[in-house]
């Protein structure tokens, strides 16, 4: 188990060596609750966009949906008849230049992996920029727009915000609920009474703490000829190979058990890199993989790789209160 996957597993099981941590921790928060304080004072250079930013992220380390929400949070907006853009910071992208416009023929080397998935599905335009508020003023001047996502942006405080929802994983919660390097959160618990929604995946139901939404798997995808398949395509009890590199692999793995399948994981790092030696595994069988690993393994796939597709789907109750936050942003369009 590699060193990161150790320190994970303390994080939400609990280990006594985390303890040694707690200075660490200390310093830790005294820098984010003193950038907090410093973004909510209004001091430093922030940038305030001419049209709504709905930043998307999390207070935890590791995968929690985001990018599901924010395909669905494109095509809601898109029903709306809204013009929507997105931002991200391109983690593991090398750009020739920054800020860069993500097209969907580019490679996910040079896009990131998360930023090339949501171009590929949705066409939406899409800036990579460690720097969100320059990313946001270059998509700008490309893109007339009503209204801008931001991509895992909560904690980027150069950038003002219209709304920020916070995703967290029902199943996983908060750990043992300490700051990083102690535990998995990149700000405080106390962090979550200033956001104005928050998202819980895998929840069966809202709660006083926030809304529940859920991934919906829709079908399987062949990675060489981009054919779409039933979910009856293997029958029950199949066995696979099942292939994850996002934050939380095992909500994958678990996934294909929910349809019936028989996986054998293999666990890797999120934003890992591919090669065929590395997803060459005994015995031959089906390749399953999460499509956001997909994108970086198109170019060299077997014939019997597949990814599954999977939509977010919120609670009525959210997306209720999503459409009043929507009308009072973003007014009737003229």
């Amino acid at each position: 188990m590699a060193l990161s996957d150790r320190l994970l597993d303390a994080w939400y099981r609990g280990h006594p060596l985390l303890t040694l941590l707690r200075p660490l921790e200390w310093l830790y928060r005294r820098v984010v609750q003193g950038k907090r304080q410093a973004f909510v004072a209004g001091r430093g250079e922030i940038y305030r966009a001419p049209v709504p930013v709905i930043v998307v992220g999390n207070i935890t380390v590791g995968g929690t949906g985001k990018t599901p929400l924010i395909l669905w949070l494109i095509e809601h907006c898109r029903r709306r008849d809204l013009r929507v853009g997105v931002v991200s910071r391109g983690y593991g992208a090398q750009p020739p230049q920054l800020p860069w416009r993500v097209r969907a023929e580019h490679s996910a080397a040079e896009a990131g992996d998360e930023p090339l998935l949501l171009v590929q599905r949705s066409g939406v335009p899409l800036v990579i920029d460690p720097q969100r508020s320059r990313a946001v003023q270059a998509l700008l001047e490309q893109e007339a727009l009503d209204l801008i996502l931001c991509d895992d942006g909560l904690q980027h405080y150069r950038l003002a915000r219209d709304l920020e929802l916070v995703l967290i994983d029902a199943a996983r919660g908060l750990g043992n609920r300490r700051c990083l390097p102690a535990g998995p959160l990149r700000e405080p618990v106390e962090r979550l009474t200033e956001v104005d929604a928050v998202l819980f995946n895998g929840a069966s139901a809202d709660s006083a703490q926030g809304y529940a939404f859920r991934l919906q798997p829709t079908a399987l995808v062949n990675l060489r000829s981009g054919a779409r398949a039933a979910l009856d395509h293997f029958p029950p009890g199949q066995a696979v190979h099942a292939v994850a590199g996002i934050g939380n692999p095992q909500r994958f793995f678990n996934t294909l058990e929910a349809l019936n399948w028989r996986p054998i994981a293999h666990a890797f790092a999120d934003h890992a890199s591919y090669s065929p030696q590395l997803l060459s595994f005994s015995p031959p069988l089906p390749l399953l993989m999460t499509e956001k690993d997909a994108v970086k393994c198109r170019a060299f796939a077997a014939d019997d790789w597949w990814y599954l597709a999977v939509d977010a789907v919120p609670s009525e109750a959210f997306v209720a209160w999503l459409d009043g936050e929507l009308s009072r942003l973003v007014p009737l369009k003229r």
